[in-house]
């Protein structure tokens, strides 16, 4: 079961860059960059999104796919820093 994090990652990337609701058009491992669903722009707005909702800064030498390339990720890059 998705945490209440990963949710709110997870429908931010939905909203905005697959414009769906459907849950299941992406998986919470699947990488964000390979699947072509954010492009270097798109990762800059979901660094912004980070920072400005889930109020957590994202250091440049923190902005690697390790930290952000999939919703886990994502969310467990943001949990280890609230």
């Amino acid at each position: 079961m998705a945490s209440e994090l990963q949710k709110k990652v997870k429908d931010f990337i939905l909203e905005n860059y697959l414009f769906t609701d459907d849950q299941s058009a992406i998986g919470e491992d699947d990488s964000l960059l390979e699947r072509g669903i954010v492009d270097s722009t798109g990762m800059l707005e979901i660094i912004m999104f980070i920072e400005e909702e889930l109020g957590v800064k994202v250091e440049d030498e923190e902005m690697v796919p390790e930290n952000l390339d999939s919703v886990n990720r994502i969310a467990a890059f943001v949990a280890r820093k609230q």
